[in-house]
């Protein structure tokens, strides 16, 4: 299981835009083969500030998702409304506390 975390800093007047794309995308993002999880937060002292959490099968099903279509056309338009560049990292649980 790989764990994707995308943090995004959008133009504030971009805010509103950007969770109209998010809402009307996420089930074909939810969808997409390999995807086991995905969710939206939003930092709760700079709300302009999200992160996407996702748990994706393999290294393989992120990368499919990646070179996808649904990808090109989601990434181009979130990316227009940034007010800074995003910081994406892959990481794999290791220990869960429950």
């Amino acid at each position: 299981m790989l764990i994707r975390v995308v943090r995004m800093t959008f133009r504030p007047e971009e805010v509103e835009a950007f969770l109209d794309l998010f809402h009307a995308t996420k089930e074909k993002i939810r969808h997409f083969e390999g995807c086991k999880h995905l969710e939206l937060l939003q930092d709760f002292n700079t709300p302009h500030i999200f992160v996407t959490y996702s748990y994706w099968e393999s290294e393989e099903h992120l990368n499919c998702y990646r070179h996808s279509a649904l990808f090109a056309e989601v990434w181009k338009a979130t990316k227009s409304k940034f007010a800074d560049k995003p910081v994406a990292f892959s990481s794999k649980k290791v220990i869960e506390v429950k």
